[in-house]
């Protein structure tokens, strides 16, 4: 018999409102349409009412887990803008900041998966290690989330030799840990079992629907904005961009574990080689002119774009935001298909949405 199941607005294994209505034959899901706009918040339109440094604030708001990413991309959209060169050391820290919020993200995640397939043991080991980051991103920027490090020319807080080394330990810490855990990943055969074959994404249709970050590594594509079009002297560090092949839940598991190894490494070089010199401009900020710029950053989740117009007044003439979630959650429905109802909220959370900085 041929049933119509919906899952959510509001739903226990998915941590953001997302309506999907699944239709089935018997257990397996035949078809599947996802329904958005629960969050809705209307933050490029109060953007036309703020200056640029309110807008900063404004937008770190639009994820909590990539609170860094936002702001950093609007900011480096005003600064092109304005013809403003941020200071070396204040590139690096901003890089920082970022690959330490990829590690937060990367790690929630992986924990939220292992809850998903039953696995609560490794979740919790997982969140516990993830508190070493957290305790660092605390220490740089006096938060946890919304750290309020980027303002327009530079990072608006220093990190100290004293504090340097203290990160660098913490990472070593964090990288004998994520061995343990990246080596349960890859072997466990619980795990294997509910996530190998699960919601496969072929490089073709992954190509074709325009999918970006660690969703598309998982299947093969190598698209990475750090790569392509470096920006906060990314070029200035030494990674890889790992790529799997497999495109189903198994190698969205991977793929994440194989990425904080290289965020672990950026992390490293640019604490190691921190320029001397100021982290931002101070007061010497010029006007903001008319003009119009396109900024593209690699979030956690994948390429968020910012494009902004300003018109030579205080505020934005035009604020139009693009996130990853975007361009994943569509293949969602292809992913559903031929599925059980049982891995039905394993493969919508294994693109890793962020359904807040969806509708925004």
């Amino acid at each position: 018999m041929s049933y119509v199941v919906p899952i959510g607005p509001y739903h226990p294994s998915l941590e953001e409102p997302i309506h999907a209505k699944l239709y089935t034959e018997g257990e397996i899901i035949k078809d599947a349409e996802v329904f958005i706009g629960y969050n809705h918040r209307g933050i490029e339109k109060l953007a036309q009412e703020k200056n640029f440094i309110q807008t900063l604030v404004l937008v770190e708001r639009v994820c909590g887990i990539c609170s860094h990413s936002h702001p950093f991309a609007y900011a480096q959209a005003i600064e092109n803008i304005a013809n403003i060169e941020v200071p070396k050391r204040g590139q690096y820290i901003r890089v920082i900041m970022a690959e330490l919020e990829r590690l937060h993200s990367h790690y929630l995640w992986l924990g939220i998966a292992a809850h998903l397939v039953g696995y609560d043991s490794l979740f919790m080991h997982i969140w516990n290690v993830r508190e070493k980051i957290m305790d660092i991103l605390e220490a740089i920027s006096g938060n946890r989330v919304n750290y309020g490090m980027i303002i327009i020319g530079g990072s608006r807080r220093d990190i100290s030799d004293d504090l340097r080394r203290d990160i660098l330990q913490v990472l070593d810490e964090f990288k004998v840990e994520h061995e343990k855990i990246k080596e349960i990943i890859l072997n466990d055969k619980t795990l294997a079992m509910r996530t190998k074959g699960v919601g496969v994404l072929p490089k073709d249709v992954a190509i074709q629907m325009g999918t970006i970050g660690p969703h598309a590594r998982a299947s093969g594509v190598k698209v990475d904005v750090r790569k392509d079009a470096p920006y906060s002297s990314y070029e200035d560090f030494e990674f890889d961009v790992p790529v799997v092949e497999d495109g189903d839940v198994f190698a969205r598991v991977v793929i994440r574990a194989l990425e904080v190894d290289e965020s672990i490494k950026i992390i490293k070089q640019a604490l190691e080689n921190l320029p001397e010199g100021p982290v931002n401009l101070g007061m010497k900020i010029p006007k903001v002119p008319a003009g119009e710029f396109t900024q593209r950053v690699e979030a956690p989740r994948g390429q968020v774009i910012y494009y902004v117009v300003t018109d030579g007044g205080q505020t934005n003439y035009r604020l139009s935001i693009h996130v990853p979630t975007f361009k994943t959650a569509p293949t969602v429905p292809y992913m559903l298909r031929n599925n059980s109802v049982a891995d039905a909220g394993l493969i919508i959370a294994s693109i890793d949405p962020c359904f807040s900085c969806l509708d925004r």
